[in-house]
């Protein structure tokens, strides 16, 4: 059972669109959703993405941390990464954020991980 469903899947999936969109809009690069709603039982979507530097990881975070608090009232159940900014893994129930330095996104290589997971365009 997922933790924290926040409404219908519609609404699930224009959030991740939305949060990617957060995230270019603070030059994130190499921004993919993943809908994992068929292939996990603990979200539905992964919204990954990549930031130069610790500065601009924090930025990425906070502007979609803003954008779930004033769009729909929503506190992430938990934010991890943010002191060292190599990955920051941000918990909204059914969407899970993860952003990235090149290096830690390398060798984690989500995507990879969750290749039978389709990507959704934005």
């Amino acid at each position: 059972m997922k933790k924290n469903k926040v409404s219908s899947d519609k609404a699930i999936r224009e959030r991740a669109v939305e949060a990617a969109k957060r995230a270019v809009d603070k030059k994130a690069r190499e921004t993919v959703i993943l809908q994992l709603s068929e292939v996990s039982s603990f979200a539905d979507y992964f919204v990954i993405c990549s930031g130069d530097n610790p500065a601009q990881i924090k930025a990425i975070a906070e502007n979609i941390e803003k954008y779930f608090k004033k769009s729909a009232g929503i506190k992430p159940a938990g934010i991890e990464g943010l002191s060292h900014c190599r990955w920051v893994l941000m918990d909204f129930g059914d969407i899970i954020i993860h952003i990235f330095n090149d290096e830690t996104r390398a060798f984690y290589d989500l995507e990879r991980l969750w290749m039978d997971a389709p990507r959704i365009s934005f």
